[in-house]
């Protein structure tokens, strides 16, 4: 039992040295000595008691009585092995900053649902989006799906119960209209970045393959590249980080159009211009005025300012690459090959990522309609006069079958019939 310099008891460990510091002292389990000093007498005190808690909750030979930041480490230690790091990146960031504050010092087998639930409470109530808080979610499950698979826990605490539905919506994705896009490419001809920008618009790579591809990766005769891996800048570390795509289908070849062809020898020509490019990155397709590869960050910038002076809304460059892709849909390109072609695991991200009808589809087909509607002969046509003035219309059964194409329509009740109205065979599409 430490003593201070009047003799007074201080407890175990704690004692305080002739220069007035207060000094903490242990032995961890590994037979390893722990010291620390203080100036305040109430800080060593909660130094050494959080110090020998943290030690005796640490031991993964006894999991269950670990802490949870003690777990997330050993858990988020083999994510290191088994995951790309910007998914580490992801996990750790909403740990630290959601998960870690709420249950970082309860034990793993003490943590219940309702401690779950106030973590989402907690992120909605301090303004974070609906995604974010779905990534917190993602992190939080699987790593107590982990302690339940190697029965660690018999069950996981982020339930279905668990709600994380919450937090401000998250901004839709929005593909550039057609004539928003042809606003944009003329303001941003001659720019910087020009080639990049339209070399996703005609191949829908993501900003991390189109910064990784190299000269080795294209193909001219077969008019093809090659997606073999992905690159960003680092800021915290201060380097460039080179990883693999990021999934398995990211591994891919795509087919390039006759304008992407011309696109890469006009960049073959502008890096020849270029008074110095290293070695490190001679083989780099894009690279800036210094001969480095352009920072993922910086291309979203220059965008901005382009978008700015075009006076169009401001969009990233995921939006080129859901651009691309909303342009193959309308182009009639099958899910499927718009799936490999986007490098996407499975036709569900293709589907609800990627594939939205735009307004300017929308009224086509309703133009589609009405002409196939006015090319009806007879006295049905005065019906297209009347549909405006019905409370309620259903359309059904436009396009191909063999059951007659109607028009159902509820009015008044001596109006209330049926008017089926031949349409021309418009084929399957």
């Amino acid at each position: 039992m430490g003593k201070d310099l009047k003799g007074k008891e201080l407890g175990k460990g704690i004692s305080q040295e002739s220069t007035g510091l207060y000094s903490a002292r242990f032995v961890d389990r590994f037979g390893k000595r722990k010291h620390k000093r203080f100036k305040k007498l109430q800080e060593c005190r909660a130094w050494i008691a959080d110090a020998t808690y943290v030690d005796e909750h640490s031991d993964i030979s006894m999991p269950s009585d670990m802490l949870v930041d003690q777990w997330f480490d050993y858990w988020i230690g083999i994510k290191k092995k088994t995951v790309r790091s910007n998914t580490v990146r992801n996990y750790t960031e909403r740990y630290i900053k959601n998960i870690k504050p709420v249950i970082g010092k309860m034990t793993l087998s003490d943590v219940k649902p309702l401690q779950c639930q106030k973590i989402f409470y907690d992120m909605a109530d301090q303004g974070y989006r609906t995604s974010t808080i779905y990534q917190a979610r993602i992190a939080l499950y699987n790593m107590f799906e982990y302690a339940k698979e190697n029965e660690v826990l018999r069950s996981n605490p982020c339930k279905k119960s668990v709600k994380s539905d919450m937090g401000k919506p998250s901004e839709k994705k929005v593909a550039l209209t057609r004539d928003i896009q042809k606003t944009f490419l003329q303001y941003a001809e001659n720019q910087s970045y020009e080639n990049q920008y339209r070399f996703i618009l005609q191949t829908g790579l993501r900003t991390g393959e189109l910064v990784g591809l190299k000269w080795g990766d294209v193909d001219f005769k077969s008019k093809t590249i090659q997606i073999r891996r992905s690159m960003e800048y680092r800021y915290s570390a201060k380097e460039w980080r080179i990883g693999e795509p990021k999934s398995k289908s990211g591994y891919r070849t795509i087919p390039l159009t006759e304008e992407a062809v011309t696109i890469l020898k006009k960049q073959k020509e502008k890096n020849k211009r270029i008074s110095e490019i290293s070695t490190e990155w001679e083989e780099s397709v894009f690279l800036c005025r210094k001969g480095t590869p352009v920072k993922n960050s910086t291309y979203d910038t220059a965008l901005f300012k382009i978008c700015d002076k075009a006076k169009i809304p401001r969009f990233s460059m995921h939006i080129l690459r859901h651009t691309f892709a909303t342009r193959c849909i309308e182009a009639g390109m099958k899910p499927k090959i718009l799936q490999m072609l986007l490098g996407h695991s499975n036709i569900g991200i293709t589907m609800n990522l990627y594939v939205h009808t735009t307004e300017e589809e929308k009224k086509k087909e309703m133009d589609l309609v009405a002409e196939a509607l006015m090319a009806s002969n007879g006295p049905r046509n005065g019906l297209l006069a009347k549909i405006s003035m019905l409370k309620s219309l259903e359309i059904k059964g436009f396009i191909g079958g063999n059951r007659k194409n109607e028009i159902r329509y509820r009015g008044s009740a001596e109006r209330r019939q049926e008017y089926p109205v031949q349409l021309p065979d418009q084929g399957r599409r």
